[in-house]
């Protein structure tokens, strides 16, 4: 497994009875967790004493419960290749619908994966961040040296991601902030003749497209997957996809990518995900990636 286990700002503190207690900067969390189904004593004292907690619904969602948390705060990470003053990301943090905060702590062990490639590969690089959410992977990349193309359904989401970049001290480098489907945009960069050094992808295991349309990762992520290794340049450096749909083993993504880069590939690997317990020791689960790099 591939743990984030070089956090100082994020930390899960303990996990049990399908939730987890994490402290986000000065902030204390409980939020539902669907990997923990065991039942441990709940011995850490945040279960008792905590700033918010998100209580699913029996009817489908739920809602959050607050206790002296403001509105918006902010976090950091240092990139693990990268000296403090060019490395150090900052994220906007803020509870939103469905339990989230508006980052995934898990995905720096991917972070310091790929910027360490960037920074090392010594020459300019192109990166295509798919389905890219806030722009933590766009942070990383940007930090790193690469020009980055950002591209997200939601307008919200692009928002809150030149947020953290502009807080990151990376609203100067080379990024474009697109509101798109990110299907139709490759479709239209394969005709453009444009191509990318690096692809990022992050989907969604089950969404609605801005007609309508029906995203289920396990029927469209493969065709997906091999649209968009066409926009590979003649000298790539790496391809990475997340994924957060329980059963799709990390193999799956590794025959995947093996599959749809055919004779091109480099070295691929895929694992699980996961982030360090401070009560237990133990790693909580959270999704698989897949990886190629060149």
């Amino acid at each position: 497994m591939w743990v984030a286990d070089r956090w100082n700002d994020y930390k899960v503190l303990d996990t049990s009875s399908g939730e987890k207690l994490e402290q986000w900067g000065p902030y204390r969390l409980v939020r539902p967790d669907p990997q923990v189904i065991w039942n441990t004593p709940k011995q850490a004292a945040g279960w008792r004493k905590h700033n918010g907690h998100y209580y699913r619904s029996s009817r489908g969602g739920g809602s959050w419960e607050f206790h002296d948390l403001p509105e918006q705060w902010e976090i950091s990470y240092q990139l693990a290749d990268l000296d403090a003053d060019a490395g150090r990301l900052t994220f906007r943090l803020q509870p939103f619908a469905f339990k989230h905060t508006g980052l995934f702590p898990e995905q720096a062990v991917n972070w310091d994966w790929f910027s360490g490639l960037i920074h090392r590969a010594d020459r300019p690089v192109r990166v295509l961040n798919l389905f890219a959410y806030t722009g933590g992977a766009t942070l990383a990349a940007l930090a790193a040296g690469a020009s980055v193309t950002h591209v997200d359904a939601s307008k919200g989401m692009v928002r809150w991601a030149k947020e953290n970049a502009s807080v990151s001290g990376l609203a100067d480098r080379p990024v474009r902030w697109l509101v798109d489907d990110c299907k139709k945009f490759i479709e239209r960069e394969l005709r453009r003749g444009n191509r990318y050094d690096a692809i990022i992808m992050d989907p969604p295991s089950y969404g609605r497209g801005p007609k309508g349309e029906i995203w289920k990762l396990e029927e469209s992520i493969f065709p997906f997957i091999q649209l968009a290794v066409q926009l590979l340049s003649d000298q790539p450096l790496f391809f990475l996809i997340n994924s957060y749909t329980t059963g799709l083993a990390p193999s799956v993504l590794t025959y995947m990518i093996s599959t749809a880069l055919g004779d091109h590939k480099g070295q691929v690997e895929s694992d699980e995900i996961g982030l360090p317990v401070q009560t237990n020791g133990l790693i909580l689960p959270c999704g698989a990636s897949g990886r190629c790099s060149w």
